[in-house]
């Protein structure tokens, strides 16, 4: 296992920059998201680490050694692409081999190694067959077999799932996350959807315009954003615009058109100051709905509109001028759509207050 480190990385195309001034730490053996928007750069920093680009300025380490000027083939990497990249000229075996014959692996070692890496993915059965006989899953599935077979010091992919149905890319999210850590690989995985990104990742950075807005956890990204683009990227939320009326040790309270929102900040590390206008959000599944107004953080309003979703129920909620989407987990569902006053609550830890 590896660790990969990025210094002060940019890279520029002509008169644009693609990466700015990036510094990022991936530790070993860590199954790390790169996520963002598509052209926020996360494609252009992983094919900089795989050395298909050659930053401008900058530095990127596998480990201790230097890679920054190294050529693709010498790096020891393992990449998959988009498309898989399959010969279909190729049975299955042969593809998965290439690799090891073009480092000249004596026939027998390749034999064995192909065989151990099929067999990693479940595919030992389909050895000679071609790609064009195997479905979008399985190919996938030898895609990666592939890029296991050489023993890379690290594994890099690149959008691996966008090119299967939903059910497939729910089963393979599992699967790429067995295998990454059965081989104790370190692992960069870039993407757009942030259900794979949280389901699967250890860690993961997001990136918007060629930089890292925040880099942590699936459950600190998605809790804690520390900026409102983040916020947006990563699941649902609701904005509402306030101004900071007192501020102590991370926690915050924001005065808005609804009433005062008790909260913590964002980024503890940047809180603004009193006075400030700021931007309150509240995930839609953190609010509770009931006739009685409840101490603490609560929002008096009626039901606009009800929409039955099966294993959620989701509530316009009208409060004044400004309409809360709510979602209810597992409801006992009733159209309560009307004039009838209720009161919509949250708990301070789930009240975000983002100073950008």
């Amino acid at each position: 296992m590896i660790s990969i480190r990025i210094q002060k990385l940019t890279k520029r195309f002509g008169a644009v920059t693609a990466l700015h001034d990036l510094d990022l730490v991936i530790e070993p053996g860590e199954l790390f998201f790169l996520l963002g928007p598509s052209g926020c750069g996360k494609t252009t920093l992983l094919r900089c680490m795989a050395g298909f680009y050659i930053p401008e300025e900058g530095r990127i380490f596998f480990g201790d050694e230097d890679v920054t000027q190294l050529a693709p083939h010498k790096r020891n990497t393992g990449m998959m692409f988009q498309s898989y990249a399959l010969w279909p000229h190729m049975t299955v075996a042969e593809n998965v081999a290439f690799g090891l014959e073009e480092r000249k692996v004596p026939k027998p070692e390749i034999r064995t190694k192909v065989g151990e890496a099929l067999e990693s993915v479940h595919m030992g059965a389909y050895a000679e067959r071609r790609p064009n006989q195997l479905s979008g899953g399985q190919q996938q599935r030898v895609a990666l077999a592939r890029a296991l077979v050489i023993r890379p010091r690290c594994l890099l992919l690149d959008e691996p799932l966008s090119n299967l149905d939903a059910r497939l890319r729910l089963e393979m999210r599992s699967e790429i996350r067995r295998v990454c850590k059965e081989f104790k690989l370190t692992t960069v995985y870039v993407t757009h959807d942030q259900k794979e990104a949280l389901s699967v990742s250890d860690r993961m950075a997001v990136l918007d315009a060629g930089r890292i807005l925040q880099v942590g956890s699936p459950q600190e990204i998605y809790r804690r954003p520390a900026r409102r683009t983040v916020a947006e990227f990563i699941g649902e939320t609701n904005f509402i615009a306030g101004t900071l009326t007192s501020s102590s040790q991370g926690r915050a309270t924001v005065s808005t058109a609804i009433g005062d929102f008790e909260g913590v900040f964002g980024d503890p590390g940047a809180p603004a100051s009193i006075g400030r206008a700021v931007t309150v959000s509240v995930r839609p599944e953190c609010w509770t709905i009931g006739a009685a107004r409840p101490s603490g953080n609560s929002v008096p309003g009626r039901i606009g509109k009800s929409v039955y979703l099966g294993e959620n129920a989701q509530y316009d909620f009208v409060s004044g001028s400004t309409t809360l989407k709510i979602l209810e987990l597992n409801p006992r569902f009733v159209d309560r759509s009307g004039t009838e006053e209720f009161f919509a609550s949250v708990q301070p830890g789930d009240v975000v207050v983002l100073a950008d």
